[in-house]
């Protein structure tokens, strides 16, 4: 396909302009990464985001495949002999893979079936001859012994082989597919009940006992449900539709003649085809394509949550105290500085067994003393409550020799000891043991979420639903792409940042990573932007995409500490002089608002003097916005974390209490929000806004925080109902 036609094909799609998509898939082709297309591309795309530039890059990819396989069914036809104009025509036309399956699917190798053997007996004319339903006089088993042979003895015997042949040629026949696939998808039922012998002991599954919903309306998440409970053996699970009705309609399709004497033949073969080979396939394929639709959804609502927990604020310049709390083996505390440096550590046992309570405190008070720390982060894992309670209790108590007020924070620590034990924690604390560094890295969370979240593999993060039960390599994919739009969106400081963190630059990877930071080690600190040409490996192409999102602080050009791209460089420098000033002021941001307000004042608009900077309108946009906020974190604009000082228990909840809470995940049918209890309550769906909600991830993202309502307690079963709607006395 040329890519004119590709482009036209896309913008169709997605409508936008055909222009803008080929100028897109050009700038792709030639190896340009989405996060550098999206920033500092938008004259030539006419200012698309990364969404729309992934959708175009995941388009072009499915229609290049699609082209390629085209190629490879037409070549093994025509191989075949078997190609002819108007199948050539059919596939040519085909815009989506399954009707280039479905049109290949006679020809296509395949085992020997029943009529293979039929047609290897000679029974192809006779099976020809049901097809056609031309003869009006005498039987079909008068016909059918004029087909005998050793291996077909018999004339039912011959008129079996037929209709098997019959049979295939009905359920691989497109059309026929097509009809009873577009049936399925419109009218079957998921019906699922509890297998036999099945052993469900925590009820996981009560709710798919007896169970029937349209497949058509099943939400994503019970599909997923579904498909896992039946994968452990407990639910057998069926599509099922009103057979009849789908076998009439194909015998309708087929039938010419009613009056023929192979009429009752046709639709006894249309029935067995029907049954044996087309109803399974179709299944499947029917099964495989909601299921594929259901495991999109939970991996875009895998990848928003995840780009949320990324996006969390940093809390800056304090030193915090990590708390992985456990009980036999105890509580590993660790200590960082304000910049994440490791201090110190140590292990406390306030809990079962040893319960060493007042030791404990006196540990913390005296490792808080000695490193100035004024938060304590505590992993939100097994004994984390307790934990809890313990930093509460020497919170109110007070620790005397302390550096400010003290709080603590509850923090996910979902993917630390994938951290703890990975080669990565090992060359970065050599001294600690494994145990110790996942507390280092539950404080270092929670001073700068993305730099430590990106050490770990995003699948081990926890803020999805079922996302060991979908696509592992797509979920991979879309999660990396995920991280890389994260950190790309905040930039990264070159001269602190680790090597897990330079790998989701765009234009970098893991071993042009390392060596930024091998040379970081050996000469010191980067001066400036230029100076990456100099790191092994890291040529032109790699540079052009990169250095727009690798800042310097207190470098020798302080437009390496914005989102300008070097390659604006020039134009910023001619803009700064129109508005009289270098450039290295000490209050240039205010001076460049003022500068700005004198240049509208004389009549200069963005259009105006982009022309005379001899760049875009966008890239004009965002010099101004990076010279008015350098070095600007976008993360300041997110809601800070909230610390606590005090500890509260599920039975100290009363429904109608207003609470104010974080929210820890997002899934189809709610959010699940820490109110600083050991459960996190659900906010459902249905109590989310005082309007209808389709989609949670409308209203909430995962680190937002939000006012609740206490509407239900179950003590018992550790269920915390929670409502957003306004509510008044």
């Amino acid at each position: 396909m040329d890519p004119q036609s590709l482009a036209q094909i896309i913008a169709q799609e997605l409508h936008l302009e055909t222009g803008q998509v080929a100028r897109t898939i050009t700038l792709l082709d030639e190896g340009n990464t989405i996060p550098f297309v999206a920033r500092y591309r938008k004259e030539v795309t006419g200012s698309l985001d990364e969404d729309q530039l992934r959708d175009i890059a995941a388009r072009v990819d499915y229609l290049r495949k699609l082209e390629a396989r085209k190629e490879m069914v037409l070549a093994s036809i025509d191989s075949q002999g078997k190609l002819t104009d108007e199948l050539r025509k059919r596939i040519e036309a085909a815009t989506v893979l399954q009707e280039v399956e479905d049109l290949y699917l006679p020809y296509k190798p395949k085992r020997r079936t029943r009529a293979m053997i039929a047609r290897e007996r000679g029974l192809e004319p006779l099976a020809e001859m049901i097809l056609a339903q031309e003869m009006t006089k005498g039987t079909p088993a008068l016909i059918a012994v004029n087909y005998l042979s050793e291996d077909v003895p018999t004339a039912e015997d011959a008129l079996a082989g037929a209709r098997d042949i019959v049979a295939e040629v009905v359920a691989e026949d497109a059309d026929i597919r097509g009809l009873v696939r577009q049936y399925m998808l419109e009218n079957a039922t998921v019906v699922a009940r509890l297998a036999k012998n099945a052993e469900d002991e925590k009820g996981t599954y009560r709710l798919y006992y007896e169970y029937a919903e349209r497949l058509a309306a099943i939400p994503p998440h019970r599909l997923l449900a579904l498909n896992r409970g039946e994968r452990e053996g407990v639910l057998d699970v069926s599509v099922e539709v009103d057979e009849q009705q789908v076998i009439q309609s194909v015998q309708q399709r087929y039938t010419r003649n009613k009056r023929s004497i192979f009429y009752p033949e046709l639709l006894a073969a249309i029935e067995d085809g029907y049954g044996r080979l087309l109803r399974p396939s179709i299944e499947r394929e029917v099964r495989a394509q909601h299921t594929e639709t259901a495991e999109s959804h939970a991996i875009q609502v895998f990848g928003a949550n995840l780009r949320s927990l990324l996006l969390q604020p940093p809390i800056t310049d304090v030193a915090v105290v990590g708390l992985d709390p456990g009980y036999r083996t105890g509580c590993k505390v660790a200590a960082v500085d304000a910049t994440g440096k490791y201090l110190l550590s140590d292990t406390i046992y306030p809990h079962e067994p040893r319960k060493r309570w007042e030791a404990a405190k006196q540990t913390l008070r005296e490792i808080i003393r000695r490193t100035g720390a004024q938060v304590i982060a505590i992993g939100n894992g097994t004994a984390s409550r307790e934990t809890e309670t313990l930093a509460a209790e020497l919170i109110s108590e007070g620790v005397p020799g302390a550096k400010g007020p003290l709080s603590y924070v509850m923090v996910s620590e979902a993917g630390a000891s994938v951290y703890s034990a990975s080669k990565l924690a090992g060359k970065e604390l050599p001294q600690l043991d494994v145990s110790i560094r996942g507390a280092v890295s539950i404080a270092r969370r929670l001073q700068d979420p993305l730099a430590e979240l990106v050490k770990i593999e995003p699948r081990s993060i926890g803020v999805g639903l079922y996302q060991h039960d979908v696509d592992q390599k797509a979920l991979g994919e879309a999660l990396d792409a995920v991280v890389e739009s994260a950190v790309n969106y905040v930039g990264v400081d070159i001269n602190t940042a680790s090597p897990a963190l330079l790998g989701y630059v765009a234009g970098l990877n893991a071993r042009v990573a390392e060596a930024v930071v091998a040379h970081r080690d050996t000469q010191g600190a980067f001066q400036s932007r230029q100076e990456l040409l100099k790191v092994k490996g890291l040529g032109a192409k790699a540079f052009e995409q990169s250095a727009g999102f690798l800042k310097i602080r207190n470098g020798k050009n302080p437009l390496d500490n914005t989102f300008i791209h070097p390659e604006s460089y020039a134009a910023c420098g001619r803009f700064l002089d129109m508005m009289g000033l270098r450039g290295d002021e000490k209050d240039l941001p205010e001076r460049v608002k003022q500068g700005w307000l004198r240049l509208r004042e004389s009549g200069e608009n963005m259009a105006s003097l982009a022309q005379k900077l001899g760049t875009g309108v966008p890239t004009l946009e965002d010099i101004l916005a990076n010279l008015v906020k350098p070095g600007r974190d976008p993360r300041e604009d997110m809601p800070a974390p909230i610390l606590r000082t005090d500890v509260l228990h599920i039975e100290d909840l009363r429904e109608g209490m207003m609470l104010k809470g974080t929210v820890r995940n997002v899934v189809d049918f709610g959010g699940f929000v820490d109110i600083g209890v050991k459960q996190d309550g659900l906010v459902h769906i249905s109590e989310m806004a005082d309007h209808y909600v389709r989609n949670p991830l409308d209203i909430v993202a995962v680190g937002d925080v939000v006012d609740v309502r206490v509407i239900s307690v179950d003590v018992e079963r550790g269920r915390i109902g929670l409502s957003m709607k306004s509510w008044h006395e």
